[in-house]
């Protein structure tokens, strides 16, 4: 199988990138400012939409993952033309792409598609998002629903990716050096390991599976809860942890206050199940070590 991956250099590209390459797979890693450490690098530019086919076809792929995205929420509510152009018309381009190159797409959607009012949200549970990262990712899901929309929650992972650390490495980090962090009570997700993520992916890619997929880890739980249980798996002191509320935080955009995500769909239909948070904890402790 040869496999394009948009964002290669990212959090949930990179690891993709890493396991497609051990099972053998041909892996070209698309980027924009960051050079990919794993499989063929691609200069690709999703702000530019017209150069999109361009840069792909060359690499004649049976799959794209199409995991890059402007992520940054807060970036997104200030700098909404920017979002639109990258969340929405590089998702565009990308899937026309894969159309005219008969190819097949995994699209990386979000929990902040929802409003965060209910939560275990299911794949067909109504959208509405609150801010405007969300919105974006929501449009660019009517382009991909003819393949595969895989939307995850809160991802991490053991190594830092494009230059930027992830919730949990900054959290590690913080405790580590006795420093005091202050972590929301009444933010509710379901924190995905970029691992299983990543393989979830690639079964879903062998398998050719279609539709909406949540693919998130299987455990609800408050920020609050995910940093403490992070802190007794990695033996750190989690008297550190300073509760907060989200009404406090400095946000430029709003947050849905539980955007966790119902699994139950990918446990029934995939051989790699969602992994239960103090398991994937105990995977990322191992792969830090």
């Amino acid at each position: 199988m040869r496999i394009f991956i948009t964002g290669g250099s990212g959090l949930l590209g990179h690891r993709i990138a890493e396991i497609a390459l051990e099972k053998g797979y041909e892996v070209y890693s698309g980027y924009c400012h960051n050079h990919p450490s794993a499989g063929k690098p691609v200069k690709i530019d999703l702000s530019n939409p017209v150069s999109i086919f361009e840069t792909i076809k060359d690499a004649k792929p049976d799959v794209i993952m199409h995991t890059a995205a402007l992520t940054n929420v807060d970036k997104c509510e200030k700098e909404k033309e920017l979002a639109f152009r990258i969340n929405v018309e590089g998702t565009k381009a990308i899937a026309e792409a894969v159309r005219k190159l008969n190819s097949f797409l995994i699209y990386v959607s979000t929990d902040y598609v929802f409003d965060g009012r209910k939560g275990m949200y299911r794949e067909e549970d109504e959208t509405n998002p609150v801010n405007y990262y969300g919105h974006t990712k929501l449009l660019g899901e009517q382009y991909c629903k003819d393949f595969c929309i895989a939307r995850t929650c809160v991802i991490y992972g053991a190594k830092p990716a494009s230059g930027k650390v992830n919730f949990v490495l900054w959290l590690i980090d913080k405790l580590r050096n006795g420093e005091k962090v202050r972590i929301v009570t009444d933010q509710y997700i379901t924190p995905t390991l970029n691992t299983n993520l990543a393989k979830m992916m690639l079964e879903i890619a062998e398998k050719g599976l279609k539709g909406v997929f949540h693919l998130a880890g299987a455990t609800r739980v408050s920020r609050f809860e995910f940093a403490e249980t992070l802190a007794d798996v990695f033996g750190l002191d989690k008297t550190l942890i300073t509760p907060s509320k989200m009404e406090e935080i400095n946000w430029v955009a709003v947050r849905p206050k539980d955007s966790s995500l119902d699994t139950s769909k990918a446990v029934k239909l995939l051989d790699e199940k969602p992994y239960a948070l103090e398991k994937a904890l105990k995977v990322l402790k191992e792969e830090m070590s």
